[in-house]
């Protein structure tokens, strides 16, 4: 026979009949589930009662009597004298540093960008406005995989705060007409598998990585993939993409229209060379755009390259390795570039025009065998046509030698100062240059060789934008046509430069239907101009400055209060009936005090209401020898004893028994007195009626300062003030973050 086993409710299964057939085995487990079903139904609705008949008794109580406690808090610390105390003036001032910090220094730093201030274009010009944004790089888990969980979502929020509210002035203040962005959206953004393709680093690349990164590797390609690569999208989203219609919908005059134009690839969005991963470059394209393009704005042709792609080229692995799948889209974009170039020109003409912009063909029926290929029509009309000025895009900077200096506007190290009687810069200045170094998916520049191919491939190439080093850095190549390349400010705080900042730019070519510079038309058709943002590891210096100098304000005025009689700002534990009728039972004085010369005396039974005035209630004092806390009448219905030894009357405690406190003993509270509330008001031990004094007891009478000590009073106050400035700050703070 088998052994018996428990089915879950503490029953074996031998007390159970063994079905005969199917059906009843079917029959049981139906039976089974129906009585399952019935037990958890109705422990459901057991609980349901149980939170009911909570909420409607006791739980209804507990949350009137928080309400009530909550309430009489806020009614002692919502007073004019508390409200315009230094703690809270502090915290007002607080509140007006954080919007500083946190809002207004973002509008007041773009709006002294504003065009205005640099443009020099002829009256009556109508520029295109135009802004680039290099290496937004939003902070992710392969930014600092060390960091604990506090501080990484805190850094996080704190980045991407500032991209947006720099960004959301630039779109409300400047209104570009267009916004390019020059690669390296994410931060790990190399790092994130793919849906499809193979995502593994092939054989030959294992073991390039630093040892800091290869450790948290298999935990990368276990917890984020496709999905989370589609959150940080959406994250990059809200803060460049959902901000864009504040700069309005309309293009400013003599304008097409609005562009924005990120399809740009980093390395850290890529990787670099040939350690780019193809299924993460299909994915980036289907989102972000093609990565290799062609655009006319303002009457000049933008060509933005691949860069990090194309370097593939020219790897030390080009021969070990196939790395065509990797360059190979470059170098066949490059390859059509002039032609490419030519059409987009005439495509633009021809809507300035107000012809059809793409080519129309004619619809004839021709023999296969006859058709000539080579006399198709086609928009390029070939060499030697009017050419719109050229702007080179790429991530990576072009080639230049060792110690080429950046100029003056490089806030890593600024130049170094020439000898005397030298009128140009130092050359060279390796400390004011960009450092011609590689390392894991990296490279500080382009290769010569690939510089070289971009410049010939492109032609007519005037100027070039780059991003990558995070810091400004203006160059002029002598050796490539005299191109002109500015690498762009990062636009994050975290990526190393205290100073984070933007490239704005300004185009004005004026030309006829042809394409043909018109007559008087500038000789320089592109203005830039370096727009700084805030500093905003410095207003955190400064937060840290106010936060010190608040916390010795605090101290002291803590220690001037015992010294001047000041008000103190520490609420004392405040007396309050439990409920509303408690303030209306009746409260019964037990003598009157005489004269400390051991007199006896008799109990008063005049009852007095809560509504008595105060000059009458010092004849409520109990005898001086009961202390505090202590019931008025001994619990054998005698009366205590008086000082100097003698005792009430046993006539006089019965009466007190029965009709002075009668029910109000067993069933009301026992009122006391406290002995501090009465002082002597010149020092000669005057009592009452004989020049004393009431006063009710507080903790911040002058008599309870001295009684608790003046060190006491300083430690409470300092406490207690700090406190309430640095949760109102700090909630304030939580605020502006959360709003963004």
């Amino acid at each position: 026979m088998a052994p018996s086993y428990s089915n879950g409710y503490g029953y074996p299964s031998s007390a159970f009949p063994v079905p005969s057939s199917s059906y009843e085995y079917g029959h049981r487990n139906q039976a089974e589930l129906h009585s399952i079903c019935d037990d958890i139904s109705s422990g459901a609705r057991t609980m349901l009662v149980q939170l009911w008949a909570y909420a409607s008794g006791r739980g209804r109580h507990a949350a009137y009597g928080l309400a009530m406690r909550a309430a009489y808090q806020f009614r002692r610390n919502m007073v004019r004298r508390r409200l315009l105390s230094l703690p809270h003036l502090l915290v007002a001032l607080w509140v007006l540093v954080l919007l500083w910090g946190e809002r207004w220094v973002f509008a007041s730093r773009v709006r002294s960008c504003d065009w205005d201030h640099w443009e020099d274009w002829p009256d009556g010009a109508t520029p295109h406005r135009l802004i680039f944004v290099a290496d937004p790089q939003i902070i992710d888990p392969h930014s600092y995989p060390g960091r604990p969980w506090p501080l990484n979502p805190l850094t996080i929020v704190i980045t991407d705060n500032y991209m947006r509210r720099s960004y959301r002035q630039l779109q409300t203040v400047l209104r570009p007409d267009t916004v390019f962005f020059l690669g390296d959206l994410f931060d790990g953004g190399r790092e994130w598998k793919t849906a499809h393709g193979d995502f593994e680093d092939p054989v030959w690349a294992k073991g390039h990585r630093p040892a800091d990164e290869q450790r948290y590797l298999n935990q990368w390609r276990k917890k984020y993939g496709e999905s989370f690569w589609l959150k940080e999208y959406a994250r990059f989203g809200s803060i460049f993409y959902d901000t864009w219609s504040l700069g309005g919908r309309f293009p400013s005059p003599g304008q097409r229209g609005r562009k924005l134009i990120s399809s740009l690839p980093g390395n850290h969005d890529l990787g670099f060379g040939a350690e780019v991963k193809v299924p993460t470059r299909h994915r980036f394209s289907a989102y972000f755009g093609e990565t290799n393009r062609i655009d006319v704005i303002g009457n000049h042709t933008f060509v933005s390259v691949d860069t990090v792609s194309l370097s593939a080229g020219t790897s030390s692995m080009k021969d070990q390795v196939d790395l065509r799948p990797i360059f190979a889209p470059a170098h066949e974009f490059l390859r059509e570039a002039k032609a490419a170039k030519r059409r987009a020109v005439q495509k633009e003409l021809r809507f300035w025009r107000g012809e059809v912009e793409e080519l129309v063909f004619e619809q004839k029926v021709e023999d296969l065998d006859t058709v000539v290929y080579d006399e198709l029509p086609t928009i390029d009309p070939g060499e030697g046509v009017p050419d719109f000025p050229t702007v080179l895009l790429t991530h990576v900077p072009l080639y230049r030698p060792p110690g080429t200096p950046c100029g003056p506007l490089r806030e890593h190290w600024p130049p170094t100062p020439p000898p005397k009687g030298q009128p140009g810069p130092v050359i060279p200045d390796h400390r004011n240059a960009i450092s011609i170094s590689h390392g894991y998916q990296y490279k500080n520049v382009l290769s010569l060789e690939d510089s070289i191919m971009l410049i010939e491939s492109i032609g007519n190439v005037r100027h070039t934008f780059s991003g990558d080093d995070h810091d400004y850095c203006e160059v002029v190549h002598t050796d490539k046509e005299n191109t002109r390349e500015i690498t762009v400010k990062s636009f994050s705080m975290a990526m190393g430069v205290p100073t984070p900042g933007f490239q704005m730019v300004s185009l004005y070519n004026p030309v006829d239907g042809q394409g043909i510079p018109l007559p008087g038309s500038p000789g320089t058709t592109l203005q830039t101009h370096l727009c700084l943002l805030p500093n905003q590891l410095s207003m955190f210096m400064t937060y840290a400055a106010l936060g010190a100098l608040t916390v010795l304000v605090l101290i002291v005025r803590a220690f001037l209060v015992p010294v001047l009689n000041l008000q103190t700002f520490a609420l004392g534990p405040g007396q309050r009936p439990s409920s509303a009728a408690a303030a209306l039972l009746p409260i019964f004085k037990a003598k009157d005090e005489r004269s400390g010369d051991g007199d006896g005396s008799a109990y008063d039974t005049r009852p007095v209401t809560s509504s008595t005035s105060s000059s009458k209630f010092p004849s409520a004092r109990a005898p001086s020898t009961r202390t505090r806390g202590q019931s008025i009448s001994s619990s054998n219905g005698t009366a205590p004893p008086q000082r100097g030894g003698a005792s009430l009357p046993s006539s006089a405690s019965a009466s007190s028994a029965k009709g002075k406190w009668g029910w109000a003993q067993s069933r009301g509270p026992r009122i006391e007195i406290r002995k501090d509330a009465y002082y002597d008001d010149g020092g000669r031990g005057a009592r009452l009626g004989r020049g004393g004094a009431w006063r009710p007891a507080s903790s911040s009478s002058p008599s309870s300062l001295r009684s608790r000590g003046a060190m006491g009073v300083v430690v409470r106050e300092i406490l207690t003030t700090t406190w309430r400035v640095v949760w109102m700050a700090l909630l304030f703070f939580t605020y502006l973050a959360y709003r963004g």
